[in-house]
Parts: C-alpha cells; structure tokens; sequence
C-alpha cells in the first residue's frame, strides 16, 4: 500500500511539473506575441491570484505567530527560536549589503550620462503623498484592531499578534487558554485547506504572470549609463542567492540544490508576484511538505522573516544611495560603503511598513540628505524587473534561515535525548 502511495505521488508530481511547464511555454508565446485579448486574460487571471495570496497571507502571519507563542509557552525552545531567528536574519541582511558593497568598489560603475531632461523632483517619482519614514513606525501601533487587517499593515499585524500570543500564554484559566488555541488552530486548518485550493490551480496563475511580465518587458529595457548599476545589483542579487546562502546551508551540513529544489514553487511565486508577504502561504507549505521542516518552525520563522529578512532590499537601496550620491559628485570610499552597509541592513529591517518597497525608502532617505533624485525616475521603468529578482533572493533567504533554525532545533533535541519542551 505504502508503494503505490509512493508511486501515485510521484505520478501526481509529474503531472504537476507538466502543468508547469505548460504554463511557463503558454506564458512566454502570449507575452512575445501578445493580443489585446491575451494579454487581458493574463492580467485578469494574475490580479486574481495576487489577491488571492494577500486575502490569506495577512491572517496566516497573525494566526501561526500568534498561535505559535501562545502554545511554545516560556520554554528554552522559545528563547532558542526568537535568538536564532533574528542572529540569522540580521547575518544574511549584512552579508547581503555587504557583498553589494565590495560589488560595487569592484565594479565602480560609471556615473550616468543623460540628456538634458530637466531636473526632477520628488513628485516625479511618486513621493509627493508620501509619509514621513518616521510615521511608519509609528503607524506600526494601530489604534484600530480591524485596521491593519484592511490596509494590509504587516508590521501592525506582526505586533498584535505578538502581543495577544504572550497575553494567551499568561492566562490564568487553562480551560479558556485552550478554547482560545482550539479557535486559532481551527482557524489556521482552514486557511491551509484554501491554500492546498490555490496550489492545486496554481500553474494557471504562473501562466498569467509569465504573459504580463514578459509582454512588459519584451520591447526591451533602455539602460544607457545605468548597466554597471544594473550589473551592481543584479550580480550581488545573485551572488547571495547562489553563493552566500548555499554556503550557509553548506556549513550547517544541510544540501542545498535539495533545499532550493524543495521551494521553487514559492521562489517562482515570489519572483512574478513581486510580493514576498503575498507568497508566504506557498513559502510555508513548500517548507514543511518538500524540506522536512516542522510547523512549529516554519510557522514561526517564515511569517518573521518575511517581515523583516530583507537581502534583496538591503543590496538595492546600498547601491541605489551609493549610486546617486557619486551621481551628485560624492567620493565613494571603503569608509563610506562600510557605513552605508550598517544603514543598508537597517533600513531593509524596517522596510516591510514602507509602500513600494525598497524604491521608495531609497528616494526617502536621499531626499533626506539633499541627493538629487532625478535618477530614481529613469531607474523606475528597470526597478520592475529588480524587484522581482529581489522578491525571490526575500523568500529563499527567509527558507535558508527557517531551513538552519529546523536543522538547529533538531540537533539540541538529539543532544537532549528527545523532543524538547514547547
């Protein structure tokens, strides 16, 4: 019986590689050769799946947070968890921007040659609503329990669900603590039932967003004196996901061609949905179904990671202010570049509360500093396509971290002789 479960599994998997592929060829031949009603089909069909991965994304976060905290109580396995997680975090940020910064010392690309445009200003990159960067932290604390719900404020979520996971564990009636964590994981089985739902038809949202990603880009990127910046941050992109983060599997005696087999679902997802927050439902079920990781880590790692575990962005807005600032005449040195890596990894922490992501903090945080920003509108038309490189490096990076953090809990509990307390 065990043998043909195993071979009806594999069967399945077959098919569903199939699927893929077919949907990878359809996409691909509707964005090169597109058609107002092809390409119509592709959009419609990849605004439905984005919304269907941000509609279970925002609870998944609260819930498996929430609900993590409340059942793993005040153990040495919840301290453990919470300590590696933000180590590991912040490491692989930091090497993130640093890797772009000894890139970009190497490379040092040319200052951009541009015709006579006309300065630009804030306003021409889309910043003039913007809020002060400020307020975004302190928009972190709602005043509204619904309201980070709506508006899709991940960090907000993040602490509510911090705070009411610690809040269940100190309470007192154990009969109430258990009908609490009986509702939450009732929940939580729900939302993993419409995210087994989504995957199932999930080749049919690659095919949409392979068309409109392709069709975007099919008439070619114009990058002038912008491909040594290109190659900055396309090359340390790709340095940490192929380089970096294999040899932090690799030290931990964890194969990693094993484990990013295990996530190409959620790293294709990731990269043509541009959202990491939105890929996390297919990052967790990647996780624990093909790597082996359990759900009391993956549950509690990923959704952090995907908040503040941000190697794409740190490596960006690094060579983004580098790049502008000797653009305005600034003499970029190894002081500076080293600086510059510690501003990097904190502005990347924070940048899950930030609208548009890493493009919109880096013009923030120039304008601070009396930088020019007239680059950020001609860089605008290629950060589509950085984005999506960046999104996947997000996502493989936070299944690195929740792939060592597994291997870490596993190897204590072997030591201890057991399952260690939760």
């Amino acid at each position: 019986m065990t043998e043909i479960n195993i071979r009806a599994r594999q069967h399945t998997s077959w098919k569903y590689i199939g699927f893929y592929i077919a949907a990878v060829i359809l996409g691909v031949i509707d964005g090169l050769y597109p058609t107002v009603a092809g390409i119509g089909v592709a959009k419609f069909i990849s605004d439905i799946f984005i919304r269907m991965f941000s509609f279970v994304s925002i609870p998944i976060i609260g819930v498996t947070i929430c609900l993590t905290l409340a059942t793993l109580g005040a153990s040495a396995s919840s301290k453990s968890l919470w300590k590696r997680t933000l180590t590991y975090t912040l490491t692989t940020t930091v090497l993130a921007a640093s890797v772009a910064a000894v890139l970009y010392a190497v490379i040092s690309p040319e200052n951009y040659i541009r015709p006579d445009t006309g300065d630009l200003t804030i306003s021409d990159v889309g910043l003039e609503d913007k809020k002060e960067y400020i307020e975004y932290f302190v928009n972190i604390f709602p005043d509204n329990i619904l309201a980070p719900l709506v508006n899709g404020n991940i960090l907000s979520v993040l602490l509510i669900a911090i705070v009411t996971g610690i809040a269940i564990r100190y309470m007192r009636n154990d009969g109430h603590r258990q009908s609490v964590i009986s509702v939450l994981s009732g929940f939580q089985e729900i939302l993993f039932i419409i995210i087994k739902w989504i995957i199932t038809i999930l080749p049919l949202g690659i095919f949409g967003f392979i068309a409109v990603c392709v069709e975007k880009f099919s008439s070619g990127l114009q990058l002038g004196g912008l491909a040594s910046y290109f190659t900055v941050v396309v090359g340390a992109n790709l340095i940490q996901a192929f380089v970096i983060l294999p040899l932090f599997l690799i030290i931990k005696k964890i194969n990693p061609v094993k484990t990013f087999t295990g996530m190409f679902n959620a790293l294709t997802v990731a990269f043509f949905s541009k959202s990491s927050a939105a890929t996390l439902p297919i990052t967790m079920e990647c996780a624990e179904k093909n790597n082996g990781i359990k759900p009391k880590v993956s549950r509690f790692v990923l959704p952090i990671c995907t908040t503040i575990n941000m190697n794409g962005c740190a490596a960006f807005i690094l060579t983004t202010v580098m790049y502008l600032m000797q653009n305005d005449g600034a003499q970029i040195g190894p002081t500076m570049l080293i600086m510059w890596v510690g501003i990097a990894t904190l502005a990347a922490v924070g940048n899950a509360g930030v609208p548009m992501g890493c493009y919109f903090l880096s013009a923030s945080l120039l304008s601070s500093m009396g930088v020019p920003i007239e680059l950020l509108g001609i860089i605008f038309p290629i950060y589509a396509l950085l984005d999506m490189i960046e999104t996947a490096l997000n996502v493989w990076s936070d299944s690195c971290v929740a792939t060592v953090v597994n291997r870490d809990i596993e190897n204590r509990e072997k030591a201890s002789g057991g399952e260690t307390s939760a």
